[in-house]
């Protein structure tokens, strides 16, 4: 058999099939490298994008006030209308901070009464307000008091 002078491995010159089974077994080796990396890569840039999906979600949106200056006119009316509003404000998590109580004026006049309402967010103070159960008794309130009602975004807690 003749020998081809192919590559000088291990300072043995060998034929060129057994030089071209050797390159073929680096080649996979290589191969099998990149592979490798790729993979890394690919898994840190995965990664990544998990955690900044993950640190959007965790970005806190801040809570949000419904606010009611309040003159009650009709006060059996009034209160019919009081006693349904905790109902209407469960589906949306809102509670009361504030329900009348006395009020101080420190400058200007205050408002004969303030309500405060506290909800996760603006879209679901608004949501109440906007929703069916709400708009059933939003007539009640207004017949029987006359009121100015504000939505204010609060600070987010840190």
């Amino acid at each position: 058999m003749p020998y081809e002078v192919c590559c000088n491995l291990d300072k043995h010159v060998v034929r060129a099939s057994a030089c071209s089974q050797k390159h073929t077994g680096e080649n996979k080796a290589m191969r099998t490298n990149h592979k490798l990396a790729l993979s890394v890569l690919a898994g840190v840039s995965i990664g990544v994008a998990g955690v900044k999906a993950i640190h959007a979600q965790q970005v806190k949106t801040p809570p949000a006030y419904v606010i009611a200056e309040v003159d009650v006119t009709d006060p059996t009316t009034f209160q019919q209308y009081s006693a349904k509003v905790p109902e209407t404000l469960a589906p949306f998590n809102g509670h009361f901070i504030v329900r009348g109580g006395k009020t101080q004026a420190v400058e200007g006049e205050a408002p004969k009464r303030l309500v405060v309402i506290a909800f996760e967010s603006a879209e679901k103070a608004r949501g109440w307000y906007d929703s069916p159960a709400y708009k059933a008794i939003i007539a009640m309130r207004l017949s029987s008091a006359k009121t100015r009602l504000f939505i204010v975004e609060g600070v987010v807690p840190k």
